[in-house]
């Protein structure tokens, strides 16, 4: 998840350091927009393992929020991309707070053994 210039200049380390590696690197990209950084450039700004990098670059990529070039990666310049990604997470983060995580287990648990009449023709 990529953050607001305001909440990176703002927000003290410990309160970033509750980032996922993926947010925190993307987050890193997206405050320095202008430039792209190889892997161990930004493991070391960061603070984070060059391999935990390596693979939330890889899963960045796969989800188009971050471009691969070479030995540099960039953030996205789709902003769209960006904040639907950001704005999920926020959301998932903000509904478990006020409510807890979902227990899979107890969902099941109530859940009908046969689909709803609409889930057999499609609607």
């Amino acid at each position: 998840m990529s953050i607001d210039r305001d909440t990176f200049e703002n927000a003290s380390e410990e309160e970033l350091a509750g980032l996922s590696v993926p947010d925190q690197v993307l987050g890193f990209l997206a405050a320095h927009g202008d430039r792209a950084f190889e892997a161990r450039e930004i493991a070391s700004q960061t603070g984070l393992d060059d391999g935990a990098v390596s693979t939330a670059l890889s899963r960045l990529k796969r989800r188009d929020l971050v471009e691969h070039k070479a030995t540099y990666w960039a953030v996205t310049d789709d902003d769209d991309r960006l904040e639907g990604y950001s704005g999920y997470e926020r959301a998932t983060a903000l509904f478990n707070d006020h409510l807890g995580t979902e227990d899979t287990d107890a969902w099941r648990e109530h859940a009908p053994d046969e689909p709803h009449p609409s889930a057999e023709d499609g609607r």
